[in-house]
This record gives structure tokens, C-alpha cells and sequence, in this order.
């Protein structure tokens, strides 16, 4: 039988696809390129805003219209934070976070009795690191590496510490294993990836820094790059643990959220402008070149004027390489869901507008900084003669070239700028 992912949400999710797509084919299931003539049809969903919830709904129901026979299974964070959703009734089966190891034996079970299955577990204080690896990561240059699930600090917005649980790391024998495994498979560069990236190893006594080194050892393995962070246990001296690593990519996604301390505060957020201002310059003290991207949210409930006007001046201030703008969404089973004073839509869309106005800004003065500069790029496609790639701090680059380089490091110079990505030329 056929089956085709839907993956929906952040690299986590992506890892976790990877997971099952190798676990149905081992089985005797086979992949197809077209969800349209699948068997099965896996959706695997993110719930991070309501927007989130309301695209992969739509997509469920545009699978079962267009492919009205197939077997539909719904996973991810969403039926793990709402497993009883009414919503769901055109999924055939139901798993939430907790369930990959099963997805195999459950559609089996689907495919024997044609009896619909809910079988969602909710999370526990005490759960382990769900012990899981692949082999290679599907049509991908590079190959993002679970190493944290789960998340400790309730922020009022947020409803993923429902759907992944509390922190739980990858132990270092098996994160080195499954390297080794991707570098032999020809993989260049790895992505380290978490929900709570940062508060790896807590439970072991250990931090980050201890899985950058180990991933760093491992031969054939020539970059290693982080995924979002948190500012939590990004102290001076784990920055500099990180700074003797030469194989770390120079790029750090450190979560901001805002810029104002009062709605910070409210946020949840363990941190103040300062510390974050603090972090940031010790992350470029310890790195050349280093590109700081970010996260912020716009129309959070209270933020007055004053308060976005600081958080403006914040983004501004820090001189952002990218950011992802984003409006406060109402999330049911979270405190700022029954905040006073919701922002209204139209004063959020305002607001989002001034923010990428700003950090649009930042971007191409970010940009423009690296023309003139020699930087190795690791390609990674063609698209009309152009072949695309990053540099080890995430500068997107187009060459020019007759040559396939897909999956090759080359350096180049960067010659100009065009919209999100620099041009350049190729140095031999």
C-alpha cells in the first residue's frame, strides 16, 4: 500500500515525518510523491497558533475530498492537545505524540477492521526521550537531528506544553550514533533540533554545549547549526564552549518574542530586554560574522502603544539579520487566553505591518554587510540556471553555474543583493 506525509509546523515535526515515512516503508508500505493516490494520507500537525489548527483542519478536509478512499491519519501536536476535537470526524485515525512507535501496528489494525481509532496518550511527569533515529532525511541537503522534546516554561501564550510534555533529552551515545549513520549516508551538515532547544541535558546534569561538541566530533560531518533557542542557560561560558567549535554555524535563531519588559512580563517570559541585549553581544563578541534571526509577536494582549513602540525600537536597536513578524493568537487552555484587553485584528495587522517595516530594514542592511566578504556556501538546489545555498551563517546565496553543485561546498564572494538573498560568485 501507498501512503504520502503531510507535514505541517517547525523542524521538529519534519524529524518526526522522516521517523514514520522510514518506519512505513520498513514494514512494506511505499512511498508515493502524489497524496492524491495514496492509500494512506498521514497529517502531521503543528499547534502552535490557532491559524495552525484552522490549516491543518482545511487540510483534512480538502485529503478526504479529493481522496475520498484513503486512510486518513491525523498526529502531531494538535489531536495531542486536543484529542476529542470534534473537528476530527474525517480522520479515520487519530495519534498524538506519543504514538510513532505505533503508527504501523495501529493502521494494520485500521486496515483489518475499518474501526475508527483515538489513540492518543496524554503526557506524564517522568516521561523518557522517545528513543527514535533515522537512516537519512528524504530529498534534503541537510538533515535535522532531534535531540529535545518537551517544555518547562508554560509561557501564558502557549499551548505546547500540553501537546510535547515536560523536558527530555537524546542521550549522547545515541546522538552520536545517529550521526555517524548521516554522515555515512553523505550528509554534510546537521541540524539540531528541539522544542526547548536550550534546556537539553537538564535532567542529565549536562547542557547544549555537550551535544554541539559531540556532534562536531563526528567525522564527515562539516557543519553543525542550531535551531530556534531560547535565551534560558545561553550563559557566557556556554558561549564560549560554542565559540571553540569550529564547525558551528555562526547563526543563532534566539527567541525574543518582544522587546518590552512589561510585556515580557506578561508573556511569562523569564528574561528581560537587558539579558536578551546581554546574550546578543556575547554571541557576537564570541562569533565573526554572527547572524542573530528571531522570533516577535505583535498584539499581545495589553500591549499598549508605549509598548509596541519599545519593542520597535528594540528590533531596531539589535539590528536583526531576519525576523519572523507574527500577531498574538488566542490560544484555548492558556492564561492570556482570558487576558483583559485583547488586542483587536486591525490594530494587530498595524502593528505587524510597523514590525516588518523594521526588521525588513535590518535584513538588507544585514545583507548588504556581507557584500565584498569570501563565504563557503553549502548548495543545496537548482532553480533557472541558478543554483541556491546558505553560508554557514545562513546568508542565502544564488551562483550562476553550468556545473551541478547540489550537495557541494564551494566558497564564494559575495557580490550584491537581490530581495531576501545575496548574489555571488564562485571561487576555485
Amino acid at each position: 500500500m501507498k501512503f504520502y506525509i503531510f507535514t505541517l509546523g517547525c523542524k521538529v515535526n519534519q524529524y518526526e515525518s522522516q521517523i514514520m515515512h522510514e518506519r512505513l516503508c520498513q514494514n512494506g508500505f511505499e512511498y508515493t510523491a502524489e497524496h492524491n493516490s495514496a492509500d494512506i494520507v498521514i497529517i502531521n500537525t503543528c499547534t502552535v497558533t490557532s491559524a495552525s489548527d484552522s490549516k491543518a483542519v482545511k487540510l483534512m478536509h480538502r485529503v478526504k475530498r479529493e481522496n475520498p478512499n484513503c486512510v486518513l491519519v491525523l498526529t502531531g501536536c494538535l489531536p495531542q492537545a486536543f484529542p476529542n476535537d470534534e473537528r476530527f470526524i474525517e480522520a479515520d485515525i487519530i495519534l498524538g505524540n506519543k504514538s510513532r512507535n505505533i503508527i504501523v501496528p495501529t493502521i494494520q489494525q485500521y486496515l483489518l477492521n475499518h474501526t475508527r481509532i483515538n489513540a492518543v496518550v496524554q503526557h506524564e511527569t517522568g516521561d523518557k526521550f522517545e528513543s527514535m533515529a533515522i537512516s537519512a532525511f528524504t530529498e534534503r541537503t541537510r538533515a535535522f537531528v532531534k535531540i529535545e522534546d518537551g517544555c518547562n516554561r508554560f509561557c501564558s501564550y502557549c499551548i505546547i506544553p500540553y501537546a510535547r510534555g515536560r523536558v527530555r533529552s537524546k542521550p549522547l551515545d545515541q546522538l552520536t550514533e545517529e550521526l555517524n549513520q548521516l554522515a555515512s549516508k553523505g550528509f554534510k551538515e546537521v541540524v539540531l533540533v528541539g522544542i526547548n532547544l536550550s534546556a537539553y541535558g537538564q535532567e542529565f546534569g549536562i547542557n547544549l554545549a555537550d551535544a554541539i561538541e559531540a556532534a562536531c566530533a563526528i567525522d564527515g560531518i562539516e557543519r553543525v547549526r542550531l535551531s530556534s533557542l531560547e535565551p534560558e542557560r545561553m550563559d557566557r561560558h556556554t558561549i564560549e564552549r560554542l565559540a571553540a567549535q569550529p564547525k558551528l554555524c555562526p547563526q543563532f535563531h534566539l527567541s525574543l518574542q518582544s522587546g518590552c519588559n512589561a510585556t515580557l512580563k506578561r508573556m511569562n517570559r523569564h528574561y528581560t530586554a537587558e539579558d536578551y541585549t546581554e546574550i546578543v553581544n556575547d554571541l557576537r563578541n564570541a562569533f565573526d560574522n554572527c547572524a542573530i534571526t528571531t522570533d516577535i509577536m505583535v498584539g499581545f494582549p495589553g500591549e499598549t502603544e508605549e509598548e509596541i513602540k519599545e519593542s520597535l525600537d528594540f528590533a531596531k536597536k539589535t539590528a536583526f539579520a531576519r525576523v519572523h513578524v507574527f500577531a498574538y493568537s488566542r490560544r484555548p487552555g492558556t492564561v492570556a487566553d482570558k487576558a483583559e484587553n485583547q488586542v483587536p485584528e486591525n490594530i494587530k495587522n498595524i502593528r505587524s505591518k510597523a514590525m516588518i517595516e523594521v526588521t525588513t530594514k535590518t535584513m538588507t542592511d544585514f545583507l548588504n554587510f556581507q557584500v565584498g566578504r569570501v563565504e563557503s556556501v553549502l548548495f543545496e538546489r537548482e532553480k533557472n540556471g541558478f543554483f541556491e545555498g546558505y553560508t554557514k551563517n545562513y546568508t542565502h546565496v544564488v551562483v550562476k553555474s553550468d556545473e551541478n553543485l547540489s550537495n557541494k561546498i564551494y566558497d564564494v564572494k559575495i557580490t550584491g543583493v537581490q530581495g531576501n538573498k545575496c548574489t555571488a560568485e564562485i571561487l576555485k
